[in-house]
């Protein structure tokens, strides 16, 4: 049974992550915030976290691109979650008695059209999805439902009184995991891999073109890029690529990453994995 520590409480999305990537036999590790749960796998007592780095309506979260960089641990696999808002209560609780909703902000966001069509109810911030239902049940706040996941209802023992609150059916969520140890390479596994990186540049005009171009050149799919700044050093950044495939011994991507070491100021590869987000080609 493996320990894997999440960001949140049992039945949130991150949880579900957690089940899509190990099945269920896990011991979950929840943890209050996400320095807490890299500092949990870098110390052992969880052997994988499980960490949002994207979502499909709000983008990048941003705060885990810079705790990648801080922190040193293997990206080692990753899921896509699809998010399902649903409006969770009390059983017997009607919906004209409910005028306070409480869920974490990213959440309450993704269901800005639900709270428009419902003027008379009211937003109200929370820590967690899943904490949120477990203190409506518990009476630890004044809010008359929840909006989670269908699995935090199920856990808690509330009610699921609508489902599909997000503005969009397109919800998903991507889910990096990280671990102590980097992902084993199995030249012989068929399916797509990934590879995750991230590298500063000398602040110099062309620089990023010249560091991207070695992708090109290749013909090496980038399937995310992202800039953070770098603490300390006003406007200049860091950056967090994505790309297809694993750099094998004398393949495409050993040699553009042989190249981008010698035009970076600072090179890190964050683990190869295997791609959940990469599209298949159909003969």
């Amino acid at each position: 049974m493996v320990a894997v520590a999440i960001q949140g409480e049992a039945g949130s999305f991150s949880h579900a992550a957690a089940l899509q990537a190990f099945g269920p036999q896990i011991r979950l590790v929840p943890r209050p915030s996400f320095e807490d749960l890299f500092r949990t796998v870098e110390a052992g007592e969880a052997a994988r976290g499980v960490v949002p780095i994207e979502n499909s309506l709000a983008g990048s979260v941003h705060e885990n691109y810079d705790l990648l960089g801080a922190h040193a641990l293997h990206v080692v696999g990753e899921a896509q979650v699809r998010v399902r808002h649903c409006l969770i209560a009390r059983p017997g609780t009607a919906l004209a008695a409910i005028h306070r909703v409480a869920s974490h902000p990213v959440a309450l966001a993704q269901c800005r059209r639900f709270f428009a069509a419902h003027p008379d109810i009211a937003p109200v911030p929370a820590y967690d999805t899943a904490g949120s239902v477990r203190d409506l049940m518990g009476g630890g706040h004044e809010a008359d439902a929840a909006i989670a996941s269908s699995l935090a209802a199920e856990l808690y023992g509330a009610v699921v009184l609508r489902e599909g609150l997000e503005d969009h059916a397109e919800n998903y969520t991507r889910f990096l995991v990280v671990a102590r140890e980097p992902a084993p390479l199995d030249r012989g596994e068929g399916g797509a891999r990934k590879t995750s990186l991230v590298f500063t540049l000398p602040n110099v005009p062309g620089s990023l073109h010249r560091a991207l171009g070695v992708f090109a050149a290749r013909q090496l799919d980038l399937t995310k890029i992202e800039s953070r700044p770098l603490p300390g050093r006003p406007w200049e950044y860091a950056f967090y690529l994505d790309v297809t495939g694993g750099p094998q011994e004398g393949g495409a991507l050993a040699a553009a990453l042989a190249e981008l070491g010698s035009l970076a100021r600072d090179l890190r590869v964050l683990g190869t994995y295997p791609g959940s987000d990469i599209p298949v080609a159909k003969g």
